[in-house]
């Protein structure tokens, strides 16, 4: 194991917040009576449905299968029947099409078990396609399809795949559990994820902050793989892949550019762990560990839920302060606040964190900018949130975009969780990108 003091340069350092789940083993969570699943659950197409209303499915059943290269399929969570096919409520608070699960309750909820992808035989397309088959996303919060992510496009290659184990987002201990207790799922996805990148070595990165899990996985390294364990310095957003990579190998990422430019892939360690508990039993993914706590949580966790579970079924089951003001889906930093209690928890989701009016600031007034600098100063990648908040709120978007490089900014939050004004820089640049993105689909 590896300690290095290198890192990216500015950032913040809220409160950690994780010394009431970071020791709770992972548990199963309840299966709900009725599941809630959004066919869209990443970036990109949403799949296809491939059942019917009234049919009955088992746990890990294909659902709706991929449409297209930037698509994964939906897998059943449950053995039950498919009570009804409808737009469904998100997080985004549109409705989108989806699927209502009936949940059998005397099921012993096994799981069907797939044609396997095997290691030592399969190419890197096959390893790439059984990833999509299983339907693995970022489960960092990003969601984007994994099989894209990994595969190399034509006339690059990749030196370093990098194993996002930092998990920086406050309240969050869902990655360090993994690394606790999946230790040879993890090593078995880096194995194809290896192969399938043609990667030279491999670094499982881990802040300072879960000193335990590096340990563990230290003394738990295959002799079979290039692979070593790196503990870099408590500071947020050090999980955010360009400021990994500036921190393990030196180097950064170009401006609008891929880690794949620096010559390295960046995979987070549950996702890993997923495609090594999956894809030696041609599985889909139909479950996930999330970190349900906050001040207002009773039984705070790390819960093995089932996707689908809707987020009203599970506060229920965890118990909430009677003064419960805001939910979180993810965490506070780049998590959403959410306004609808009857969405459910989908593959991206890493975290439900649950606050009380005590911890919610009731004074929400914006006050001008005062030029402080303390956002320029906090800004992982050097840009200038007063200036692009200043353009958003004159709708300058391709000033924002072309002068001041709005795209490269990953919402972080580190610029307004410092303004002294409270302004939503945020929620402005967010708004600003989207209305961006929609601009360039017209042209």
């Amino acid at each position: 194991m590896l300690l290095t003091q290198n890192t990216f340069k500015h950032g913040i350092h809220p409160p950690e917040n994780k010394d009431e789940t970071k020791g709770l083993p992972r548990r199963q969570f309840s299966f709900a009576p009725l599941l809630i699943l959004p066919l869209s659950q990443h970036i990109g197409k949403a799949g296809k449905i491939v059942v019917r209303e009234g049919q009955e499915v088992v746990r890990g059943q294909l659902l709706a299968e991929s449409d297209g290269f930037l698509s994964v399929p939906l897998h059943s969570p449950v053995s039950g029947t498919v009570k009804k096919i409808a737009n469904v409520p998100t997080l985004s608070g549109k409705m989108t099409p989806g699927i209502y699960l009936e949940s059998f309750p005397s099921s012993t909820q096994e799981i069907i078990e797939g044609e396997a992808v095997d290691l030592e035989s399969a190419s890197v397309d096959e390893i790439i396609k059984g990833i999509q088959q299983a339907g693995i996303v970022g489960l960092g919060g990003a969601a984007f399809p994994t099989h894209a992510k990994i595969k190399i496009p034509e006339g690059k290659h990749c030196d370093t795949l990098i194993i996002n184990g930092i998990e920086c987002e406050p309240y969050l201990t869902t990655d360090h559990r993994v690394m606790l207790e999946q230790d040879q799922d993890i090593f078995m996805g880096i194995r194809y994820l290896m192969k399938a990148t043609q990667a030279k070595k491999c670094i499982i990165g881990i802040e300072a902050n879960k000193q335990d899990a590096a340990d563990y996985l230290s003394a738990k390294l295959p002799k079979d793989i290039p692979i070593s364990v790196k503990v870099v310095p408590v500071k947020y957003p050090q999980g955010a892949e360009k400021m990994l990579i500036t921190a393990l190998l030196g180097k950064e990422v170009p401006s609008g550019g891929l880690p794949i430019e620096v010559n390295a892939v960046v995979v987070n360690v549950a996702t890993t762990a997923e495609i090594g508990r999956l894809l030696p039993h041609g599985r889909g993914i139909q479950e996930r560990v999330i970190t349900v706590t906050g001040p207002g949580v009773k039984n705070k966790g790390n819960y093995l839920v089932p996707i689908g579970t809707p987020l009203r079924f599970l506060l229920d089951r965890v118990g909430v302060d009677e003064n419960m003001s805001e939910v979180y889906m993810g965490g506070p930093m780049m998590g959403m606040a959410v306004a609808n209690l009857d969405i459910s928890i989908v593959k991206g989701t890493s975290a439900v964190v649950v606050f009380t009016s005590k911890e919610i600031n009731s004074n929400n007034k914006v006050y001008p900018c005062i030029k402080c600098g303390a956002c320029v100063d906090a800004c992982p990648l050097s840009l200038n949130p007063s200036k692009l908040g200043l353009l958003a709120k004159f709708e300058s978007y391709d000033k924002m975009a072309a002068e001041y490089h709005l795209m490269d900014c990953f919402e972080c939050g580190s610029c307004s969780y410092v303004c002294p004004s409270h302004i939503p820089l945020v929620q402005y640049f967010r708004l600003s990108k989207s209305i961006i993105r929609k601009q360039n689909v017209k042209s």
